[in-house]
């Protein structure tokens, strides 16, 4: 299994991804929008192939050459996943589908919970992330026909990317706004929870469970937690403010960025346990501290 087809490989996840295969070994196709960028990802090694998500024919092309298909690109779109799994179906191909842990938040507007999810608890999202979760579990059914297919599920991702994409996502936002502000920022009490995990652990995890996977495996992936008021305090010191931080109403939140973000991304409490990832794919991830991360 060396032919690995990559949706997402010019961002931060999947370019991650990418180059921890090709270090290992893999044949990377990587499916890429501009030819500017289909010229780096082949300085890097892999095969681009131009074209876009919803080039629905060239998407089932590429999953038939390959041996295996991570998909990074859009953890909601039907219609990309539904390809996938057409052109997959009874070849005993890998489909590795990224999903995002937003899909157990809640909507404490900065207040804490102590609701810890594992693999095992069931899942009732609100309506906002109902159709996030109806994906994870169609990829794995398709384990029933004839796909190796798993969901793994980030929680808040930090560190450099090792691809062409080096920053995250919720971490770069804070700052932003918090140079705005010239205090760290957080919305409302702050108190609020979330797993977190390191870009070069989380890549490590793809691997292993490339690897090693059974068949309509689904993992949490986390190595530590902080309250966002914790990372506004470690923001606030990196940009020399001192430790001084700020609460963002929530309304203004959405305005700026809108309810996804705000309400699930940075307002919410998403916790969860990645116990099942490290006692069945063996999964040793080194970095335990967003906040020594970000500070340092």
């Amino acid at each position: 299994m060396k032919k690995i087809f990559i949706t997402g490989a010019t961002g931060y996840i999947g370019g991650s991804i990418a180059q921890v295969l090709l270090e290992k070994g893999y044949e990377i196709t990587a499916l890429v929008r501009k030819a500017s960028d289909a010229e780096k990802l082949k300085a890097l090694g892999m095969t681009p192939v131009i074209g876009h998500l919803h080039n629905l024919k060239l998407l089932r092309e590429e999953a038939r050459q390959a041996d295996a298909v991570i998909n990074t690109a859009d953890a909601d779109d039907v219609h990309v996943v539904a390809t996938f799994l057409e052109a997959l179906e009874g070849t005993g191909k890998t489909f590795i589908h990224t999903s995002g842990s937003s899909l157990v938040g809640d909507k404490s507007v900065g207040q804490r919970s102590d609701v810890v999810y594992h693999e095992d608890v069931p899942l009732e999202p609100r309506l906002e992330k109902a159709q996030r979760v109806v994906i994870n579990d169609t990829v794995l059914k398709a384990a029933q026909r004839g796909i190796r297919s798993m969901v793994i599920v980030p929680t808040m991702i930090y560190g450099a990317g090792l691809g062409l994409k080096k920053d995250s996502i919720q971490v770069p936002m804070l700052m932003d706004i918090s140079r705005e502000k010239q205090a760290g920022v957080h919305i409302e009490a702050g108190e609020n929870i979330w797993s977190n995990v390191h870009m070069t652990d989380l890549a490590e995890l793809y691997w292993l469970a490339l690897e090693n996977a059974p068949a309509g495996s689904y993992y949490y992936a986390e190595n530590g937690e902080a309250a966002l008021k914790d990372i506004a305090v470690s923001i606030s010191k990196k940009l020399g403010f001192g430790g001084k931080t700020v609460a963002l109403p929530i309304d203004e939140a959405i305005e700026r960025w809108g309810p996804d973000a705000s309400s699930y991304g940075l307002a919410s409490n998403s916790r969860v346990d990645a116990t099942k990832a490290r006692k069945t794919l063996g999964w040793q991830p080194k970095y335990t501290s967003i906040l020594a991360d970000i500070e340092g």
